[in-house]
């Protein structure tokens, strides 16, 4: 696995890691102490990240997990809260906005795939990132959470929002009312995850999952995954109108020329089986 070499500036290493494997790269949240709570170091760390790796053609795909046993334990509450008290409110604001940048405002609009790998505690804030990623794998073992009831507050910035995209309503208002815990595989039954893993096979099967994203036309992927995004909160008349838009968008743009060169290898060549494997690129 290639390692970023230390004389060579880069804009991690404090409270995130980045390292690249066969067009993957591994963005861990870098605080196994605390958790990987999240403080301003990493807020910081992981907007100057996402900027990097959006050009950066060693990365294929993004994954976005935690060091040690842990995925996120949600936002330091003495970092991010208590030691913001006494600074400017315009210095407060800066960072709420950086905040929010990465966990899902960009995230969820990412040019480039993203995978959340759950290895461990999953808990509030974390819940923002997770689920503006497109797609996401836990450990069977994995513990998430809404405890936010617990210390006597709600689940703010977006979790909630963000909850209410995948779990179903009655779900949420369950876990967000009671501050119940649950594993992996009940984050898969709920939809929170695309699937759980037993704990040995979570990198394996992230890799996976990221090899055959990797195999996809990356300029239709993308045009695909923004499509999803936007399409949700649209009528079924605004999505259709947006959808045929976006398709035309998409045929002329594509650098690959996809649509004509599957149709080829389907109707001309007789060698592609749409639904059973990809069309053969380059």
């Amino acid at each position: 696995m290639q390692q970023e070499n230390a004389s060579k500036p880069s804009p991690w290493g404090e409270n995130v890691s980045v390292e690249f494997e066969d067009g993957i790269a591994w963005v861990s949240l870098n605080r196994p102490q605390r958790r990987n709570a999240i403080n301003p170091g990493i807020v910081w760390e992981m907007n100057a990240i996402m900027d990097a790796l959006e050009e950066d053609e060693r990365c294929k795909v993004m994954v976005v997990t935690g060091s040690g046993d842990s995925f996120s334990a949600g936002m330091d509450l003495k970092e991010y809260f208590r030691a913001q008290d006494g600074v400017p409110p315009i210095q407060r604001e800066r960072l709420f906005r950086a905040n929010a940048a990465w966990q899902w405002r960009r995230m969820m609009y990412y040019p480039k795939p993203t995978i959340s790998m759950v290895n461990g505690w999953c808990f509030g804030g974390a819940f923002q990132f997770l689920v503006g990623s497109d797609l996401a794998v836990a450990a069977e073992d994995a513990t998430f959470g809404l405890s936010e009831i617990n210390w006597g507050i709600i689940p703010a910035g977006v979790v909630t929002k963000a909850v209410l995209q995948v779990m179903s309503f009655r779900d949420a208002m369950y876990y967000i009312m009671t501050g119940e815990t649950f594993d992996g595989r009940k984050a898969a039954e709920l939809k929170l995850v695309n699937k759980a893993v037993p704990r040995d096979d979570l990198r394996e099967a992230t890799r996976e999952l990221a090899k055959t994203l990797m195999g996809k036309n990356p300029f239709v992927l993308r045009q695909a995954k923004t499509a999803c995004r936007f399409t949700a909160d649209l009528s079924w008349d605004q999505a259709a109108e947006y959808l045929m838009a976006k398709s035309d968008q998409t045929e002329f743009r594509d650098p690959e020329n996809g649509r004509n060169v599957g149709m080829s290898q389907f109707l001309d060549e007789k060698s592609f089986r749409p639904g059973l494997e990809g069309y053969r690129r380059g």
